[in-house]
């Protein structure tokens, strides 16, 4: 696959990944050292850089901070690289593994398109909101999968840095897998090789799962699977963090384009933070929707869901999940005072009722912080169209429940 930007290969001697990226027809490659790297990233912005072993004291720290500051995207890989990487270097264990780091690379580069589409989408569109400067693991929610005595500290460990959906067996991750928009597995130890292997293997023939961040503290099975951004690592909690969150904020931020490009496809009706409608488009399709079912019949419903005090990754993970679960024909918003509002179609109170119950368990289900009273609670309302209620009066009487609740 031709680039009109080259990949640049660092490494203090000659490395066999040069000829291996060109007989995989990627080109331009450019190899170089260490010391002539920061020239190579002037002179030729790169699509991508590859890092292999270890280079003078500093060097790939100095490298990783140019690389960051590169518009688009520029993904570096760091080829066993002994030592804690910098926070944007993917480790890469294994090079003459060719085969599964290109495909680790060409991963990396659909996230590089990706990220110059939504770029030039913007510039086009003023109107747009811009992308958010945050790092990506703010919006980040990760699967762990273990019942091990290192699963408590791997817990803790991983939420100090982004969200965590616990599972203690397969069966339930893997309806965690198809209820939520995760950004990483992390498979701890507790498993036989068997079931690893079998676990694996559903991952990479499913393309929803395929490009997913995976990181097993298990030993490697004697074979290859189709997952670009399967790494195994050890099984110390604190390496096993280190070696996830490089791929896991790769992922995280090419979610975050996705929900940029859906805001964009949609004239700017979407909010790229949580996928739900802006609070504009929200009360006028409410309005609207209220006054056909009471010309019209048929009913109506609104769940609320209340998150007073609780934090920015809290809402807009909640709000993303809102987004993905709730069906075609409904629509929600998130108000500036912290609640989610849900708007269900042709449901009456107890199949509201119903909904809200199953948002709220998978609400429930994520941790974010490394303690377990960090796990979101949402206080919750719901109400039903009423004979001449109006938008404004059944939003009032959602409220109105809420604050009875919070006085008792």
């Amino acid at each position: 696959m031709s680039y009109h930007a080259p990949i640049v290969v660092i490494s203090e001697d000659e490395s066999p990944l040069l000829r291996a990226l060109s007989d995989a027809r990627y080109f331009p490659v450019v190899g170089t050292t260490y010391d002539a790297a920061p020239d190579a990233l002037e002179s030729l912005q790169p699509a991508a850089v590859v890092a292999c072993g270890a280079g003078p004291a500093g060097a790939l720290a100095a490298l990783a901070r140019r690389v960051a500051q590169q518009s688009p995207y520029v993904p570096l890989i760091a080829v066993d690289m002994p030592g804690q990487l910098p926070e944007n270097a993917m480790p890469f264990t294994g090079e003459a593994d060719v085969d599964r780091l290109v495909a680790r690379l060409r991963a990396a580069l659909r996230v590089r398109t990706l990220h110059a589409t939504t770029l030039r989408r913007l510039s086009d569109d003023s109107s747009a909101a811009p992308l958010p400067s945050n790092d990506p693991l703010h919006d980040a929610t990760v699967l762990l999968i273990g019942r091990g005595a290192a699963y408590p500290t791997l817990s803790v460990a991983l939420g100090e840095r982004v969200g965590v959906v616990g599972a203690l067996s397969i069966e339930a991750a893997a309806k965690h897998l198809n209820t939520r928009d995760l950004d990483g597995i992390v498979l701890a130890e507790g498993f036989s090789p068997r079931v690893v292997d079998a676990f694996l293997t559903v991952l990479s023939e499913d393309a929803r799962f395929r490009n997913l961040p995976v990181i097993a503290s298990v030993s490697a099975p004697d074979r290859n699977y189709e997952l670009p951004n399967l790494e195994f690592a050890d099984s110390e909690p604190a390496k096993i963090v280190a070696s996830a969150l490089p791929l896991i904020r790769q992922h995280a931020f090419e979610a975050r384009l996705s929900r940029a490009l859906a805001s964009l496809d949609a004239g700017g009706l979407l909010d790229p933070r949580t996928g739900l409608l802006t609070p504009a488009a929200f009360a006028r399709d409410f309005a609207t929707a209220v006054q056909h079912a009471q010309q019209h019949g048929g009913g109506l419903s609104v769940i609320r869901f209340g998150f007073k005090g609780a934090g920015q990754r809290v809402l807009f993970d909640a709000a993303r999940i809102v987004s993905r679960l709730m069906r075609k024909m409904d629509f929600g918003v998130l108000q500036s005072d912290d609640a989610i509002v849900v708007v269900v179609a042709a449901t009456d109170l107890r199949g509201a009722q119903t909904t809200a119950r199953r948002l709220t368990s998978v609400i429930r289900q994520t941790s974010h912080g490394p303690r377990r009273d960090t796990r979101v609670d949402p206080d919750v309302s719901v109400a039903t169209l009423m004979p001449g209620d109006s938008a404004r009066s059944i939003l009032a009487r959602l409220t109105e429940q809420d604050r009875r609740r919070a006085a008792s």
